[in-house]
């Protein structure tokens, strides 16, 4: 087992990731605008006071803020931190020109997009660059032995067997099989495998494991219970690679939707959701591995940071892309006072959220045991 990483490896790699994410996913927002001929005022990395800045030609002020857990681009006609585009008529003739709120829907819609999608792309073009490195996972998804007392082995599943789906879900890697049986402990399947060249449907209640990382933390994880073959990578060309990338994102952020509806379901432990502080750690801990874990974690925490902002959330990029949607079908925005009251049901949930992971990772720490076992 490694030991726990220093903190200011903790610090230093969460700033690093975060700086990295927060920039991509701002400037995203920013070259579209620009491609909208939309004006910004400001570009922040981070909130709060400025430590560090500089204006650019066109007069966009471009800043590093105390507090680094965000950052946002300030367009024109952006009046307040929730840009609802009010008092658009005391803009002088020009400053209309370049109002964000000015502009069509569908280019406002674009920019706000271009967020969450910037991220995507990261996470893209990190799994591509892997895949061109040490080539793409092809290991086949086929049984090469059964764990006693397994969930396989109670299911019945032989040595040789391929499994072909999960569910219905097609299966076509062994990292897919791990990948889906990891997110369903104690959940009952349907396998269809091919044995001996014939098909055959074989439901299975997976089993539920406590596994340990390398670092001593727990998590509970679903089990098949079969061993993979050799591992087999295969190198991919650079035409082939960024379809790949884009294969590997699907699927990993496929996955954190799966997690997130188990969550809200009941599914999964609320315990399980974790902020900015378990972030943190997470982000020491791979970047006292290996630079290349910790650009793979990068490509993971993009990929989270794009799919978190597409939630329909008022104050997200997705609660403003929900708003445009409204806006395009009625031919109108809503009202001022209704676009009010929901964004500040959307500041209510995401400071509740913060407040509650926040308590879920001081607990991950051990704090609350050891403060029961002071009082005890």
């Amino acid at each position: 087992m490694l030991a726990q990483p220093p903190l200011w490896l903790i610090v230093l790699a969460f700033l690093g990731s975060i700086g990295v994410l927060v920039f991509v996913h701002e400037m995203g927002h920013y070259l579209v605008g620009r491609w909208c001929g939309i004006g910004a005022k400001t570009f922040s990395i981070g909130f709060g006071r400025e430590i560090a800045g500089w204006t650019d030609g066109r007069g966009t002020r471009w800043k590093i803020g105390w507090l680094p857990l965000g950052g946002y681009v300030r367009f024109e006609g952006d009046m307040d931190p929730a840009s609802m585009g009010r008092d658009l008529d005391m803009l002088t003739p020009q400053q209309r020109a370049v109002s964000f709120h000015a502009k069509p829907v569908w280019q406002r819609f674009l920019v706000v997009l271009a967020g969450p999608a910037a991220n995507f792309l990261l996470a893209v073009l990190i799994f591509a660059g892997f895949f061109l490195v040490f080539g793409a996972p092809r290991t086949p998804p086929v049984v090469a032995m059964v764990a006693p007392q397994s969930a396989a082995a109670k299911a019945g599943l032989q040595v040789g067997d391929r499994i072909l789906e999960m569910d219905g879900r097609q299966v076509k890697t062994f990292n897919e099989l791990g990948q889906y049986t990891v997110l369903r402990p104690g959940e009952r399947v349907l396998v269809r495998l091919q044995r001996s060249g014939q098909v055959i449907d074989v439901p299975v209640t997976l089993g539920t494991a406590s596994e340990v990382d390398r670092f001593g933390q727990i998590y509970r994880v679903g089990r098949l219970g079969v061993a993979m073959p050799p591992p087999v990578y295969q190198k991919v060309g650079p035409l082939r690679a960024l379809p790949e990338g884009v294969q590997a994102t699907w699927q990993t952020t496929r996955s954190m939707a799966e997690g997130l509806w188990q969550l809200v379901t009941g599914r999964r432990p609320l315990n399980e959701l974790h902020g900015a502080m378990k972030m943190a750690q997470i982000a020491g801990q791979y970047a006292s591995v290996g630079p290349f874990e910790f650009i793979q974690l990068l490509a993971l925490f993009s990929i989270n940071l794009g799919f978190i902002n597409l939630l329909p959330v008022p104050m997200l990029d997705g609660g403003h892309l929900a708003l445009y949607t409204v806006e395009a079908v009625r031919r109108r925005p809503l009202g001022e006072r209704a676009q009010e009251w929901v964004f500040r049901g959307g500041m209510a949930a995401l400071l509740t959220l913060f407040l509650f992971t926040t308590f879920n990772d001081l607990g991950s720490f051990g704090l609350w045991e050891q403060i029961g076992q002071l009082t005890g």
